[in-house]
């Protein structure tokens, strides 16, 4: 398990003040109901190659709000956010918001609660 230092935390914290956070199986619900929304792996290229929830596209936290505009133009479209742990997508999510962006939750527990709660992961 990765040791995060209380200054990370706490910056992470306080953007979860902000934001609105989604479980792991309310996201399989949405997605297993065709639900009207735009899934963002916000994780690394070489963790997006190793697996991803379906139906998820790719702009990783480095780069999420300098391209956010030109992949998602409509400021009130639904975004849900994930990571492997939920807090790099907590603060991106509180970014995108900061950014006008009126519909933006952060998948809690990441991509690692999703593996283990036995849900499908997509490998190419």
């Amino acid at each position: 398990m990765k040791h995060h230092h209380l200054e990370f935390k706490n910056l992470v914290d306080d953007a979860k003040s902000r934001i609105q956070e989604i479980s792991v199986e309310d996201l399989y619900q949405l997605i297993e109901s065709n639900h009207d929304f735009v899934l963002i792996d916000v994780r690394e290229e070489d963790e997006w190659s190793q697996g991803r929830l379906p139906s998820a596209i790719h702009i990783s936290k480095g780069i999420i709000e300098r391209d956010i505009a030109n992949t998602i133009p409509n400021t009130e479209t639904e975004i849900i956010l994930y990571c492997s742990g939920g807090f790099r997508s907590a603060l991106a999510a509180d970014n995108l918001q900061e950014m006008g962006y009126t519909n933006v939750k952060s998948m809690a527990g990441g991509s690692k609660t999703w593996q283990n709660s036995g849900l499908p992961i997509v490998k190419e």
